[in-house]
């Protein structure tokens, strides 16, 4: 161990990880002023308004440094940040505390095009800095991306056709990231800054004041006594606090704790409960009203209201988490699993009388999103209505000193990682941005595809995944959105579907063999193999493999389009899910299990056919119509459904 780690390790570590703790609570308390000054314009009273770049390079000033302190250099370091992050931290918060200050000469001389000497110097060390606060708030696959696109205009003439650009020496390449509005202060950084901020906020908030408890209690006492009731419980209370937190993983370690304790004692299989956890934990991040930040920059790039993404958004969860209800209904009457006890349930009245300002607060968020269209303003003032009643009528979650510092600690690493990763992505757009290779590539890729839509949704869908397993989900759906997306609406697809397309697929690298990183967590909760966990978490979500290909080929389901058209989608979409989720269990709810014996791996798959056919929208398959399709689905699948439906009344079962 070298002197100058082994001299902070020890007795002077607890110093240190102090000293980080506190200047980390005192960044985070900045950071959060000057985002409320900027959203409210407070300055303005005291004659001070802020730029969008001075307030964006303010952002970076007080969290970057963060990612120093708080990040260690290599994982499981322990003992405190050392001087070298102190340093990196000191020399982050200059440089952008410059940039700054040089705002105003920065737009008047456009020096992301022609920047003088100093301003050179002090790109590089940013684009440098940047980089390492990536590597170790997003990981090295991240960083390695980031770093070969953010170069790639010095050298983009030199490769051959399709990915060649203009070329752009280092000391220009270097100006247009650090001062340029496509780069690091692009879509991501500003999604982050004027949408997301809010949002960390209120998820924070509702942690601190026990909303994760409250709505796991809700959970079990709405839905603990029905059959299968603890894997019910998992999926709503893991897509109510997945659609508020946006992290997977978080969600999984946060409500699995008592979810897939609780399913394994009601006779579900180890692996199975973690399997469904993981399924719910990431179908909440896909939940309205608040999806993570992959949503917020979307509605950045489409220049839609947030609210608008969310609706859309809302259809295609409520499918998911259906599939999901089918399978674990099924799975329970097949297995003859039951609910838990009475007696081991928190009682519906007491719930709702300790928690009900978490309701309230959730409202007025939506209330505000949906109806007075106000998302800047609706994060904020539903922490302000929350952490006010909770402190007025919580005895349990009432604050304390300790717990604003633990709610101060918790912003400063979100605050660290999502400003970090989105400052390095954006770096992504500004290389293509200043190649112009991002105008060429569609028309590239649709000559690649051959003018096939289904062909460049494969290509989409394997990308998403593929970057997924080494990216974060808003590092892949920024990529996709600028090198796919782009192809995809020239070849006809809805803007928002395609989008929303891409978001999904990126999601999917969680419950996804090799690196389902939802999964091994809850299989790190539940005791079990964390492929064989992954691999049945595949199984059980297997309907969000397809949920995307419906909407993108029919926009109805994204609530697009005339009443008639909307009811008839939605309907036929259901009916689909639901008959998918039976096959996959092998139990049709209401009429029983599918006979057969030794075929009935066959009638499954008869089912599974039977059910995309309803679902699946005329515009996939040329040449039908939905009617059409619907009535060869019904055609396979209502002789098993009622074959099964007979089977059960003989056996007198239900």
């Amino acid at each position: 161990m070298t002197s100058d780690v082994a001299g902070l390790v020890g007795p002077a570590a607890p110093t240190a990880e102090r000293g980080a703790r506190w200047a980390g609570r005192i960044l985070a308390l900045a950071l959060l002023l000057l985002g409320l000054n900027q959203t409210f314009n407070i300055g303005r009273h005291f004659g001070l308004t802020l730029m969008e770049s001075q307030y964006l390079y303010g952002v970076l000033a007080l969290a970057i440094p963060l990612a120093f302190l708080l990040y260690p250099a290599r994982p499981g370091l322990a003992g405190g940040p050392r001087i070298y992050d102190w340093a990196l931290a000191g020399l982050s918060f200059v440089v952008l505390v410059w940039f700054a200050s040089k705002a105003y000469d920065i737009m008047l001389g456009a020096w992301e095009m022609s920047p003088p000497t100093d301003a050179v110097v002090f790109a590089l060390i940013l684009w440098a800095l940047v980089l390492e606060a990536a590597r170790r708030t997003g990981g090295l696959i991240l960083t390695c991306v980031v770093l070969f696109f953010s170069l790639y205009p010095t050298f983009a003439d030199l490769l051959p056709g399709p990915i060649s650009g203009f070329p752009s020496p280092l000391w220009a390449t270097a100006g247009y990231h650090a001062m340029g509005q496509e780069s690091i202060l692009g879509i991501p950084l500003r999604a982050f800054a004027t949408l997301v901020f809010g949002f960390v906020v209120f998820g924070a908030a509702l942690e601190y004041t026990g909303a994760g408890r409250f709505f796991i209690n809700l959970s079990f006492a709405l839905l603990g006594k029905t059959r299968g009731g603890p894997a019910k419980v998992a999926i709503l209370s893991s897509g109510l606090m997945g659609s508020l937190s946006g992290s997977v993983v978080t969600n999984v370690m946060t409500t699995g704790v008592m979810t897939i304790p609780a399913m394994r004692r009601t006779g579900m299989k180890p692996t199975v409960a973690a399997a469904v956890e993981t399924c719910a934990s990431t179908g909440g991040v896909l939940m309205p009203p608040v999806m993570g930040a992959a949503a917020f920059v979307m509605a950045n790039f489409l220049q839609l209201p947030y609210a608008t993404i969310a609706i859309a958004a809302a259809f295609p969860a409520f499918l998911y988490f259906f599939g999901l209800f089918v399978q674990i209904d099924a799975r329970a009457a097949r297995g003859d699993l039951r609910g838990l006890d009475e007696a081991e349930l928190p009682r519906l009245r007491e719930t709702l009388r300790d928690g009900w300002y978490h309701i309230f607060a959730f409202s007025l968020l939506v209330f505000m999103l949906l109806v007075m269209k106000n998302e800047s303003y609706a994060p904020f003032y539903a922490t302000a209505v929350l952490i006010v009643v909770n402190q007025v009528v919580s005895r349990r979650n009432r604050w304390t000193l300790a717990t604003a510092g633990a709610f101060l600690d918790s912003l400063a690493k979100v605050f660290a990682q999502l400003a970090s990763t989105l400052a390095a992505v954006g770096m992504i757009i500004g290389g293509l941005a200043l190649t112009g290779v991002a105008g060429t590539l569609v028309n590239d890729l649709l000559h690649i595809a051959g003018g096939s839509p289904f062909l460049l949704l494969v290509m989409g869908a394997l990308t998403s995944l593929i970057l997924g397993i080494g990216m974060t989900v808003t590092a892949c759906y920024i990529f996709l959105a600028v090198m796919l997306a782009p192809a995809l609406i020239k070849i006809g697809f809805d803007p928002l579907a395609t989008h929303l397309y891409i978001f999904y697929w990126g999601m999917l690298s969680f419950i996804t063999p090799p690196v389902a990183l939802g999964a091994f967590a809850a299989a790190s909760v539940a005791g079990t193999k964390p492929m064989a966990t992954a691999v049945e978490s595949m199984r059980i979500g297997s309907i969000i493999y397809f949920i995307p290909f419906f909407f993108i080929y029919d926009s109805a389901l994204l609530l697009i389009g005339t009443p008639g058209e909307i009811a008839v989608s939605l309907a036929l979409a259901t009916v689909g899910v639901y008959i998918f989720a039976s096959a996959l269990q092998g139990w049709v709810p209401g009429a029983g299990r599918i006979p057969g014996g030794p075929f009935e791996p066959l009638l499954r798959g008869v089912l599974i056919v039977g059910a995309v056919l309803i679902a699946m929208p005329a515009e996939a398959i040329p040449g039908w119509s939905e009617f059409e399709l619907a009535a060869a689905g019904l055609a396979l699948t209502l002789p098993v459904i009622i074959a099964a439906a007979m089977a059960r009344r003989r056996r007198g079962t239900i």
